[in-house]
């Protein structure tokens, strides 16, 4: 039986990137042209909680793709 956890692992991977876009979009938006204090705080905490869950999907992504990749190249060698 063949092992797919490391499609798991990219799925979740592209989900996380997806949902970050839209935390983006949503919560962070697009920034003013000169903001207050207080609007601009507001704007880097949302926008660094995006790029975390960002930077959670790469790495899931990452970690799915080189397992994939060192899987197949494990079975060819066999």
């Amino acid at each position: 039986m063949k092992s797919y956890w490391h499609l798991l692992l990219i799925g979740t991977g592209v989900v996380l990137i997806v949902i970050s876009g839209v935390y983006n979009v949503i919560f962070a938006g697009i920034p003013y042209q000169d903001p207050p204090p207080e609007l601009a705080a507001r704007y880097a905490f949302h926008s660094s909680i995006a790029n975390a869950i960002f930077l959670l999907g790469g790495a899931f992504f990452l970690a799915g793709a080189i397992a994939g990749i060192v899987s197949f190249a494990l079975r060819r060698r066999r």
